[in-house]
């Protein structure tokens, strides 16, 4: 740790700790904060950037503490109640996170700026009617100012209203062409025709100077979407490979690294510690969809939750937040593996269902859909005897190239590069065989092409293995009101369709290095 060497005033302190936080030099700006709040104890400011410190390293009990001493000098602080309902979001403590939001509210009418944070902070609770409503008052108290819009845009998406958020997308770019974040976004909406669509529009941007090092990505991975939606395949593809080549410049990472992990919880996880693992949490409740993004998990989880039983949870992290807080383990993923092996089943469980337990409206069912909780499914079987796992497959190179083709806001940066993607997808093809040799019987496996090609039937099998009677309403999950904020949340709320079956076979030529990568036969 860098030594504390506090400057003379309070806010040279501040100043010096804001440098350190955005320096990433997480633990230093931690230590000049606390030297600070020790040598001005009644200094708001100061409590507040402490607050932020332990935020950002993401000790959010300790989070809490400093709130309670900034709230203690000023309990009208809207910025520490904000912060303060913040870190309760991400303790789990929801209803209460979500009281807090509420009544601040009220209190922000007429600022559009408080409003705009306030959407943030509901949508961080999975409460994307309570951010939209936010959102919209404030992009209506200043529709000028581009970022209330694209807020409102990303909330109309979670809710399913495509056309209203394509409409707020269009006044984002009026307002700031340079968002480039904007023209992806948009192009994800619907399928764009030959008739209408913005391919002149990206295309001349792509040729402007960019002010942002992500601009050209953006822009590419736009471009790909549009040309492929009005049939210049070949275009599309070169601008697709253009946009993640760019991307993958941008990123440090080794996929060798979670390969490492993969096959460190293959050998930890095995049949003896099956054996000898006490007996978890029991109880009907957990449904986790998991497998690779774009497998279809999101199609599932619709179908699923049109089920007059079932509940969305969406794409959770708390089954891994749980573990993490139960572990405090030093060393990285390995020293997080080494950890979990040791903890008490029942224990993990228990602290998982109490996270879950803020998000529930008491329906027999709840689905938990993180595509990436089947690095897990040990951990959860043992937790959760009674829990449903539900794996989706797809076909490798149409899974391959839709991955490819995504541009994700955040994770999987395995997906830019050939190489990447076909050592990840390997790894975890490994990891499912393992699981279903050590925990015979607890996977049940959907295949993507299956449902498309005949939903009832694979529909019906799918309830009756969670234990559930057929529901007529889980055929038209198109129709389905609940929020999604997935990266399909534009697709599923259409009918189900056979289009994406096969689609890789159209840019055969320019995946074959990806298929020869992933042993896939002409």
């Amino acid at each position: 740790m860098d030594a504390v060497i506090s400057p003379a005033t309070p806010k040279a302190r501040l100043d010096q700790i804001d440098q350190a936080l955005r320096a990433g030099r997480i633990a230093h700006g931690q230590a000049v904060a606390e030297a600070l709040t020790r040598d001005y104890p009644d200094y708001l400011e100061g409590w507040i950037i402490t607050a932020r410190a332990f935020q950002l390293g993401g000790e959010f009990g300790r989070m809490r503490e400093a709130l309670a001493q900034a709230l203690a000098i000023e309990p009208a602080s809207p910025l520490a109640r904000l912060m303060d309902a913040e870190a309760l979001v991400h303790l789990g403590e929801l209803r209460q996170a979500k009281s807090a939001l509420i009544a601040m509210e009220g209190e922000a009418a007429g600022d559009a700026n408080w409003l705009g944070r306030l959407a943030e902070a509901f949508g961080q609770c999975g409460c994307h009617a309570d951010a939209a409503r936010c959102a919209r008052t404030a992009a209506a108290l200043a529709p000028d100012v581009a970022v209330h819009r694209y807020n409102l845009a990303t909330h109309l998406v979670a809710v399913g209203e495509l056309d209203a958020a394509e409409s707020e997308f269009d006044a984002v770019i009026a307002r700031a062409p340079h968002d480039y974040d904007a023209y992806y976004n948009r192009a994800t909406l619907r399928r764009q025709t030959v008739d209408r669509n913005h391919v002149d529009e990206i295309r001349r941007l792509i040729r402007a100077p960019h002010r942002t090092r992500m601009g050209p990505v953006a822009l590419h991975y736009a471009l790909a979407k549009e040309l492929e939606d009005i049939g210049d395949g070949a275009a599309s593809f070169e601008a697709l490979k253009t946009g993640a080549e760019h991307r993958r410049r941008l990123m440090r990472y080794d996929v060798t690294g979670d390969v490492a992990t993969m096959a460190q919880i293959a050998s930890t996880f095995d049949a003896s510690y099956f054996d000898k693992a006490s007996r978890g949490e029991p109880g009907d409740g957990p449904v986790f969809i998991l497998g690779l993004p774009r497998s279809g998990t999101t199609l599932v989880d619709r179908i699923l939750s049109a089920h007059s039983d079932v509940e969305s949870l969406g794409e959770l992290n708390d089954f891994a937040l749980a573990l993490t807080a139960l572990c405090r383990a030093d060393g990285g993923k390995s020293g997080l593996v080494q950890a979990a092996a040791g903890l008490a089943p029942a224990d993990l469980g228990k602290a998982y269902l109490k996270r879950v337990g803020e998000r529930t409206d008491g329906r027999r069912f709840f689905i938990d859909k993180a595509p990436a909780n089947f690095l897990y499914i040990g951990l959860i079987a043992a937790a959760l005897p009674d829990a449903r796992i539900v794996h989706m497959q797809r076909e490798p190179m149409d899974n391959a190239y839709s991955l490819y083709k995504a541009l994700f806001r955040m994770g999987y940066p395995y997906s830019y590069d050939f190489g990447d993607l076909a050592a990840y997808m390997r790894a975890k093809d490994s990891l499912m065989d393992h699981w279903r040799r050590v925990l015979p019987g607890r996977i049940i496996d959907v295949r993507y092409e299956d449902v498309v090609a005949d939903q009832e039937t694979e529909t019906r099998r799918l309830l009756q293995a969670v234990g559930l009677e057929f529901e007529a309403s889980c055929l038209a999950f198109h129709r389905n009101p609940g929020p999604t904020a997935t990266h399909s949340a534009a697709q599923v709320r259409q009918p189900i369709y056979a289009s994406s079956v096969g689609l890789w076979r159209r840019y055969e030529a320019q995946l074959q290095p990806l298929a020869d990568k992933l042993g896939v036969a002409p």
